[in-house]
């Protein structure tokens, strides 16, 4: 009897034994750390990988545009192409100092109207609205973005350009200020709305200690909510005047399109923009005119990344200066 119990009993010391100095679990929550580790290295790399693709993607369209449209000046002298408005590639001209201020002067004009009206707007929704009115006109603005370009462009030709007319007394209305006004409209969902989140994420304590110390709604706002919400409000600007910048057909419809400096917000001029989409459909590729239009375009790149970077510098010194 003793003979067929010792290995069963000699077995069950090692059986025990071999359970000792393992806690319940162990290789799991082992297992778990080792794949949160790996997939959170997994995670960072395709971050930072995303964002140098995004950076390659720009600086190769940079590249390409410096690299066609600096063959225009085999042909044509950086005095004339910059400092020269006289536009006639037909003779041989290629002064594209018009199209440049033009650019210059609408994006100007535009955000002097958007800016203002835009943050009104959106403070007017974050902290003066009910909630129930809050939550249709939302809703409204988000659908004004999504309506295409082309749209605000042929309700400008056809009633905003009349109307410009009458008030003028011109014959013709188009102009810088028809282009700015359609232009605000445009745009001017996008800076509300992104300034509204803004503004809506400044925590209540902000709103709460000025009340305390005495402020009104109106010195709230001005000197703590707007200040609080600042880094939103700039990113807001940054986008419209880009899209102010870029925009194309609404543009084409109710600029004029023609290559002069204009004398009054209501002479017909043209713009970067509007230039090159009018022209490009007819141009040989190979050409002094084509390569001049390519110039166009990475001047048009160069202004915008121009613009924001001093946007984030004035962003900047003032939060130092605060």
């Amino acid at each position: 009897m003793m003979d067929m119990n010792a290995p069963a009993n000699s077995s069950a010391p090692n059986e025990l034994g071999s359970g000792v100095g393992k806690a319940p679990g162990s290789g799991t929550r082992f297992d778990r750390k080792a794949r949160l580790r790996w997939s959170n290295k997994l995670f960072r790399v395709i971050c930072i990988s995303s964002a140098l693709l995004v950076c390659l993607i720009l600086l190769s369209i940079l590249i390409l545009m410096l690299r066609t449209g600096v063959l225009t000046f085999a042909d044509v002298s950086l005095k004339e192409f910059f400092f020269s408005t006289n536009w006639d590639p037909e003779n041989e001209h290629y002064g594209a100092l018009t199209f440049i201020l033009g650019t210059l002067a609408l994006t100007g004009l535009t955000m002097l109207f958007a800016i203002p009206i835009s943050v009104i707007v959106a403070v007017f929704l974050a902290e003066m609205t009910p909630k129930w009115l809050r939550q249709v006109l939302r809703p409204v603005l988000d659908l004004l973005v999504g309506i295409p370009s082309v749209v605000y462009g042929f309700l400008g030709l056809t009633i905003l350009i009349p109307w410009l007319r009458d008030i003028s007394g011109n014959d013709l209305a188009d102009g810088l200020l028809a282009a700015s006004i359609v232009l605000t409209i445009m745009i001017l969902p996008t800076i509300s709305r992104i300034s509204d989140d803004a503004i809506s994420a400044v925590p209540n304590k902000y709103r709460d200690a000025a009340y305390a110390l005495g402020t009104n709604r109106f010195q709230t706002i001005t000197r703590v909510v707007l200040p609080a919400a600042r880094g939103g409000i700039t990113y807001a600007v940054i986008l419209g005047m880009t899209r102010a910048i870029g925009e194309t057909m609404a543009v084409v419809m109710v600029i004029g399109n023609t290559a002069q400096l204009p004398n009054s917000l209501f002479t017909p001029t043209s713009v970067l923009t509007s230039n090159i989409v009018m022209q490009i459909s007819s141009v040989e590729f190979d050409s002094t005119w084509n390569r001049g239009l390519y110039m166009m375009g990475f001047i048009l790149l160069a202004i915008s990344i121009l613009m924001i970077v001093a946007v984030r510098m004035f962003q900047r010194k003032g939060v130092q200066g605060s």
